[in-house]
């Protein structure tokens, strides 16, 4: 087992490195190390046997000194206010880095959605946000779906919202469907982005992907989609995916029709006809050239991260490696490259479903794609290059510090310019 570790303090001791290493100003450093906004409510929603039940709701912004803040909510029956601290601070680093017009934030509702019907789904979504109506709205605070929530929680979402603004606000939310204005892409701009940014990683390393070994951990929306784009566009040879249960690895390749069958009967991944079953820490330590964690956080840690050697690992999930790691992959020559940078697609999708709302303008597939590969490659290429300046300054740095210092210096900058500090 590994041991549970805080994720704000994770994300309070990677900013600490980061502005050590930058050389950042104390009075900035104060700022950015704790959110500029926790709100915790407590609200009723009517369940099926006409009961009323309190549920308890986080949305946390973090820091808005480059735009509203932009961030997911949760769902989950474990959820704690120190995660969503803690995925607010990163969506400000992710939102930064990616350079676009947003600052960070969080949201999170503690309950079980598999023990919930539709309509008790409905009533807690609409209850939630009549609870944090005061602190969200397109110019001040941007939901959108994340662990458990969907596409259609949202559009209650919006719908509550409209209702007691007594007018259509479309761009409080995004992750929308269709029909209430969200856009063409951002479903799989998660994973698209996160395999724009693999294309540019397998040029720099000289790995040719029609002859790569991919791994994937975790089957869910990231993972189903890495598959089909790593396979379909790309044409990488998945050997190996696994789920909740467990995996499955074929080093002739998987096919995901055969996959999405056997998960359907057999509720695992593991029922697929073919290959040998594997674990989900036996799926990490597999022969691969790249690795893409696409599940959940802490998965790879001081315990596993020495056995752990791709070429490339594509952090699509969001913290699947522990500060501890960092260091062994590192020293190990693994091109670790980070989840606020591989995972960013997902944000810049909703920034160009904001944007599309507030024209009353909407792009076709083909120009959301574009641009979003426009942003993630230039990421890619900044971090690269920020990791080459300072290597050139006699400071070895891996990936995820650079990305910071990049992100870090633009809120910092933004802060200062307005006066903050």
């Amino acid at each position: 087992m590994v041991e549970e570790l805080d994720p704000f303090k994770i994300a309070q001791q990677q900013l600490d490195e980061a502005a050590s290493i930058m050389n950042l100003d104390k009075q900035a450093l104060a700022l950015l190390r704790e959110p500029m906004q926790t709100v915790i409510v407590n609200f009723p929603a009517k369940m099926r046997d006409g009961k009323t039940r309190t549920f308890r709701g986080f949305r946390v912004l973090y820091n808005n000194a480059r735009g509203p803040g932009k961030g997911g909510i949760r769902y989950h029956p474990e959820e704690t206010i120190e995660t969503v601290k803690a995925l607010s601070a990163w969506m400000t680093w992710k939102c930064s880095l990616a350079n676009i017009q947003y600052g960070g934030s969080k949201g999170g509702v503690i309950c079980d959605t598999k023990k919930l019907n539709e309509t008790e789904l409905e009533n807690i979504s609409r209850a939630y946000i009549r609870a944090i109506s005061k602190f969200i709205g397109p110019e001040v605070d941007v939901p959108a779906p994340d662990v458990y929530t969907t596409p259609q929680m949202m559009a209650w979402m919006m719908d509550e919202f409209s209702r007691i603004k007594e007018h259509n606000v479309f761009g409080v939310i995004t992750g929308k469907p269709l029909e209430v204005w969200g856009s063409e892409g951002r479903n799989d701009s998660t994973a698209l982005g996160g395999l724009y940014i693999l294309r540019e990683a397998a040029k720099m390393k000289k790995i040719d992907l029609k002859k790569a070994k991919v791994a994937i951990q975790g089957f869910g929306n990231a993972g189903h989609f890495a598959f089909s784009i790593a396979s379909e566009m790309f044409g990488c040879k998945i050997v190996a995916i696994s789920d909740s249960q467990g995996g499955v690895y074929d080093e002739k390749g998987l096919d995901l029709k055969k996959l999405d069958e056997a998960k359907e009967k057999t509720g695992s991944v593991q029922g697929y006809k073919g290959g040998k079953k594997v674990s989900n820490e036996e799926l990490l330590e597999l022969n691969v050239d790249i690795l893409i964690p696409a599940a959940i956080e802490n998965q790879i840690h001081g315990g596993n991260a020495a056995r752990i050697k791709p070429k490339i690992l594509l952090e699509l999930a969001n913290g699947p490696v522990t500060p501890e790691a960092d260091k062994i992959l590192s020293a190990n020559g693994v091109l670790d490259l980070p989840d606020f940078l591989v995972n960013s697609g997902g944000v810049i999708g909703s920034y160009f479903e904001w944007i599309q709302n507030q024209q009353g303008y909407y792009w076709t597939r083909e120009e959301f794609d574009k641009k979003l590969d426009v942003i993630v490659t230039k990421s890619f290429k900044d971090v690269m290059a920020t990791q080459k300046e300072y290597a050139e300054k006699g400071k070895k740095i891996n990936p995820r510090m650079a990305a910071y210092i990049i992100a870090v210096g633009r809120v910092a900058s933004a802060m200062k310019t307005r006066g903050w500090y």
